[in-house]
């Protein structure tokens, strides 16, 4: 595979660029190499500058679930800008947006727009503060809730790729307020509340964790979340910034039938484009400014383009044969994956759910960050780079999941699977 225009791109963006990227995991670290430049992408596929074409699995970790450059969300973004592209006032798109979030999501009696997933998880940690009083934060080791100082104690997503125990420039005392415990672990929860309840302002969890690579929440987990903090008057945050209209149209608590008090949305709601949102009890967002003490702000929130592609994604993905046709493909992927390497004789460990997978390379289960860091980086990087080579991008990293979108075709997830077992051959 030729890549000499994405070498001579990041010789140069190393000398312009921290890292030459900008998002760590980009930096294709953690499987060895370099990185590729994307010159575009058309329904699945995404093409280098070199043209080179490959499958795409990340979806730009998430928002694409309708494909690349749909012809709808692209007429939408032509159709708004015409109009202006921001205007720090607000706009009737705003007004529709909520409505159909706050319908698709009951508990969200009021949302807050925003500009990314990380923004929504800060204000929302804020506004719990403000509303309780409290200060502590309980969150699950490996479940990442984007940058902001407290969410980066044991995270997932690019801290968990590049192995960073701890981040220089959070303070001790950011640290010291949140409290990580293990995913899926419910007496843990139940011990800390009983030690520590009146001081924590929240918890916070990934309902799917999708940074660790794919985990799912066992029998119970979720539901005891729900009880422990109702009992102790303390707000649970759902980060749906991932699963939200991912898994259906009413994301993981629908899905799982649990209501939270808080919701951080993000990535789908943006169609491609940067958005995010958080919500929750009428109760709570009162507390924020103008009506309330707690200040957010943001210049960009509900910017008009970005709602319009985020709209035009929503209302497509209202058809409900959507979803059922990407679980019916992620099953068949995840199956096949699994069936070549049990052929070749390698150790795997598939976790799925609708259009979300991970392929760990570990004896199973994975229940949480401990036994997802378990896996074989070095027989993951050496899958990535054979899965490359044959026209399959996958995300750079164990630890983070791969996405299918209404644009992959049956034939797409069958080449995918011949890729697979031949590069599990390969290993050998």
């Amino acid at each position: 595979m030729e890549t000499k225009r994405s070498k001579e791109l990041f010789e140069e963006a190393v000398k312009l660029i921290a890292g030459g990227v900008n998002s760590p995991v980009r930096a294709f670290k953690a499987v060895g190499g370099e990185p590729l430049f994307i010159s575009h992408g058309k329904g699945s596929k995404i093409y280098d500058v070199d043209g080179n074409e490959f499958i795409d699995y990340v979806s730009s970790y998430g928002p694409l679930i309708l494909g690349h450059a749909h012809p709808a969300v692209l007429a939408a973004i032509a159709e708004t800008a015409q109009r202006g592209l921001t205007f720090g006032a607000p706009t009737e798109l705003e007004v529709e947006m909520a409505r159909l979030i706050t319908s698709a999501m009951p508990s969200l009696e009021r949302l807050r727009m925003v500009s990314s997933g990380t923004e929504a998880v800060m204000s929302a940690i804020r506004l719990a503060r403000g509303f309780t009083g409290r200060s502590k934060v309980i969150k699950f080791d490996g479940c990442y809730h984007g940058h902001s100082d407290g969410m980066l104690a044991a995270a997932g997503s690019g801290v968990a790729t590049l192995s960073i125990a701890g981040c220089p420039g959070v303070t001790k005392g950011a640290a010291e307020d949140t409290i990580a415990l293990d995913y899926n672990d419910l007496e843990a929860v139940r011990g800390t509340i009983a030690k520590w309840g009146g001081e924590i302002a929240a918890v916070i969890v990934e309902p799917v964790a999708a940074n660790m690579g794919l985990v799912l929440p066992e029998p119970g987990f979720l539901e005891g979340l729900r009880k422990l903090t109702q009992e102790s008057g303390i707000p649970l945050i759902f980060d749906e910034v991932i699963t939200g209209f991912r898994l259906g149209l009413s994301g993981a608590q629908g899905l799982y039938g649990i209501e939270p008090d808080l919701t951080c949305l993000g990535k789908i709601i943006g169609g491609g484009l940067p958005v995010g949102a958080f919500g929750g009890r009428a109760e709570v967002m009162e507390h924020l400014a103008p009506i309330g003490p707690v200040y957010q702000a943001g210049t960009l929130s509900g910017n008009p383009v970005s709602l319009s592609t985020g709209l035009m994604t929503l209302k497509i993905l209202a058809d409900n044969a959507i979803y059922s046709q990407l679980d019916e493909r992620s099953v068949k992927l995840s199956a096949g994956i699994e069936a070549g390497a049990k052929k070749a004789g390698i150790k795997v460990f598939c976790s799925q759910i609708a259009s979300m997978s991970t392929v760990f390379f570990t004896e199973g289960p994975v229940t949480d960050y401990s036994s997802a860091k378990r896996s074989n980086l070095g027989a993951f990087a050496s899958f990535f780079r054979s899965m490359l080579e044959r026209g399959i991008y996958l995300a750079p990293s164990q630890f983070e999941a791969s996405f299918i979108s209404a644009s992959h075709s049956d034939e797409d997830i069958e080449k995918t699977v011949r890729a697979a077992e031949e590069s599990f051959l390969e290993m050998l």
